[in-house]
């Protein structure tokens, strides 16, 4: 009987692309995952940036004139202006750790340079008591805008902002 010869095994070289093609997929796909959870776009409604799409990095760290989003500390003026659940804050940082804030005359200072003038009531009518002073503390920041009516770490309702509170450091896209 005379003997058979048998071709190589032609399926193999597809197996091994369609195993590839999976394992990149896989590889793309956690690599998606990993960015999504440490970026975000944030749309900004209010007046106090003038951006008003915002492109996130949860994992930077913030630097003097960043602008930050954080979750604004509770407070019944806070409330009664945003209501119980406000949206994420957008604001620039001033001020980081280790800087010392001063004030005069509602002027509030960053080692000794002007950063922002407080008000001394709200849009509403309400008095605004001013925001703390001192050195920053570790993992906090100083933050403002130029906006005549930002709330930010000039009124005591807002304060020093504190890690736990910040989600990340945005950049202005639009």
């Amino acid at each position: 009987m005379p003997s058979v010869s048998r071709a190589p095994n032609a399926a193999l070289p597809r197996r091994l692309t369609i195993w590839a093609g999976l394992g990149a997929v896989a590889l793309a796909l956690s690599s998606l995952s990993a960015f999504a959870r440490d970026h975000a776009l944030m749309i900004n409604i209010s007046p106090s940036l003038p951006h008003w799409a915002i492109w996130l990095d949860r994992s930077a760290q913030p630097q003097r004139g960043d602008i930050i989003l954080f979750d604004p500390p509770p407070s019944e003026l806070l409330e009664k202006h945003f209501g119980k659940e406000p949206k994420p804050f957008g604001k620039h940082v001033m001020g980081v750790a280790g800087d010392r804030v001063t004030q005069n005359n509602r002027i509030f200072y960053v080692n000794g340079k002007p950063v922002a003038t407080a008000k001394t009531h709200s849009s509403r009518g309400e008095p605004l008591e001013l925001g703390p002073t001192g050195i920053i503390p570790p993992g906090c920041v100083f933050v403002a805008t130029p906006h005549k009516d930002g709330f930010d770490s000039r009124y005591a309702a807002i304060g020093w902002i504190c890690r736990q509170r910040i989600f990340g450091v945005g950049r202005p896209i639009l």
